[in-house]
């Protein structure tokens, strides 16, 4: 399981690159529009089989790249994006720190108790090398080490066994007429959360390169990743503007 529980889903979007590029050259008045290819279907004249593609002009283009080289921001919040977002707890409440500019409204469990569905792990990643305090380093697997021998089997049993043991109570703890808003407080942090998420380009831009990053925690890395498949499509020359990647 693991990564295909960390879930991205596009649900609305609004504006294009376009948006972008008008909302500053408001600034004098001016106004662009896309440049429109239109090529003919196999229906011949009948324009409604006719493949339509619209990008942005050379000069736009430069534009789009010069705002985010030069970190005029503004045109790049006249968009949005919403989300519906998958994630166990420990990475939603990373990702929450990410507020300015986004909107976030999550499953609560003081309103619903349908059984919980948890992060399982494909492997268990081993503490960094060296001095660093955060993140993780190789995969754990039965190993011979100066001292003992590391044998992950228990703990993957274990972790099965927590959970099963967390659910059960919270199941007797609804049942025994406990509200749902106390009984969650034994739900584990790997415990899978749902949320809508709203932003402009701009937010959901610093989201994914604070997450990409090498020092990200790995299931982080993912999100990004499923964050940038839906993004990129949208709003392709702002979005590699915004990301580092202008031409």
């Amino acid at each position: 399981m693991g990564r295909e529980q960390i879930k991205v889903e596009l649900i609305d979007y609004m504006g294009n690159d376009l948006s972008t590029v008008n909302s500053a050259r408001v600034s004098f008045d001016k106004e662009s529009s896309f440049d429109t290819e239109i090529t003919k279907g196999a229906m011949g004249e009948d324009l409604s089989w006719c493949n339509i593609t619209e990008t942005l002009k050379p000069s736009d283009r430069g534009l789009v790249n010069y705002l985010a080289n030069h970190n005029h921001s503004t045109p790049f919040r006249h968009n949005s994006v919403t989300l519906r977002c998958d994630a166990p707890i420990f990475l939603a409440r990373q990702l929450g720190k990410h507020q300015a500019g986004l909107s976030w409204n999550e499953v609560s469990r003081r309103y619903v108790d349908t059984p919980p569905e948890f992060f399982v792990p494909d492997e268990w990643r081993g503490r960094p090398d060296g001095s660093i305090k955060q993140g993780s380093g190789g995969i754990v697997e039965n190993s011979l080490t100066s001292y003992y021998t590391i044998d992950v089997r228990p703990v993957t049993e274990q972790y099965g066994g927590a959970l099963l043991y967390c659910e059960n109570l919270y199941h007797n703890m609804l049942e025994a007429g406990v509200a749902p808003e106390m009984a969650r407080m034994v739900l584990p942090q790997s415990m899978i959360t749902s949320w809508y998420w709203t932003g402009n380009l701009l937010s959901f831009a610093h989201v994914y390169k604070e997450r990409i990053a090498k020092g990200a925690q790995l299931e982080a890395n993912w999100f990004a990743q499923d964050l940038d498949k839906i993004i990129r499509p949208l709003f392709p020359v702002s979005w590699a503007a915004l990301v580092g990647e202008s031409q």
